[in-house]
């Protein structure tokens, strides 16, 4: 039956799982500020605001940058999720050029 085990009677064991709950929380609360923040990108852009766009990129490059550094997230991802974003916003320097 896959269900929970037994709580582990080993000092080193029990501070391994405290360890690994904090960890847990810590990197959810830093996946889902990237969410926010290219979220906050892509609201700028569906507005057409250049300015604020750039600026939310520009956010969102170094939040993503810092949790691949930390370990949050694969370097690869970030630096997928950081192309795609600049793609993004680069749709609206483009529109406001033509």
């Amino acid at each position: 039956m896959a269900g929970k085990s037994a709580p582990k009677k080993n000092p080193s064991a029990i501070k391994r799982t405290r360890q690994a709950e904090k960890h847990r929380l810590h990197n959810r609360a830093v996946r889902t500020a990237i969410k926010t923040v290219t979220k906050k990108v892509e609201a700028a852009v569906s507005e057409k605001n250049e300015e604020e766009a750039h600026k939310a990129f520009m956010e969102a490059a170094v939040v993503i940058s810092k949790a691949a550094s930390k370990g949050v997230i694969h370097r690869n991802t970030a630096s997928r999720k950081i192309s795609r974003l600049a793609k993004l916003a680069n749709t609206v320097l483009r529109s406001e050029a033509a």
